[in-house]
């Protein structure tokens, strides 16, 4: 029984110093590389008289495989969101009406008419003749004419 206490230390041991290393050079994220390389400490320092069992090794491996899915498929959707282009909201907007703040902070509403991209910068473009940023516009209805 000894045997096994003794060993069972020495691999919380193990554990706890690859963590903090981890930790600290880190910050407080632990990613699946850190994941990969405790599980690999544990395999080392387990007893090999009283090995891990099989059931807790694949449910590891299976945390150690959602865990890379889930990076996966943050990485995935980070880049889907980069790429939207707000363009595909501000044209929904056509032949509805706004209300927006206009030049003395007073609010009014129009029908937008078409939407324009300069230099990465959107505008709508309003049935009176006005060009106004969407940061503006405070709500968007159906038009009521």
């Amino acid at each position: 029984m000894s045997g096994t206490t003794a060993a069972a230390r020495t691999e919380t041991t193990a554990l706890n110093a690859s963590s903090t290393k981890t930790a600290k050079s880190k910050g407080s994220d632990l990613g699946k590389d850190d994941f990969l390389k405790l599980l690999v400490t544990q395999l080392q320092h387990q007893d090999p008289l009283n090995p891990m069992e099989d059931r807790e090794f694949i449910a590891q491996m299976a945390t150690f495989s959602s865990l890379e899915q889930m990076t996966n498929l943050n990485s995935t959707m980070s880049t889907f969101v980069g790429l939207q282009d707000p363009m595909s909201m501000y044209v929904s907007w056509i032949g509805k009406e706004v209300t927006y703040e206009g030049d003395n902070q007073e609010e009014k509403t129009a029908l937008v008419k078409s939407v324009k991209s300069s230099d990465g910068q959107y505008k709508l473009v309003l049935d009176n003749g006005t060009e106004v940023s969407p940061w503006n516009v405070t709500a968007v209805g159906a038009a009521s004419k």
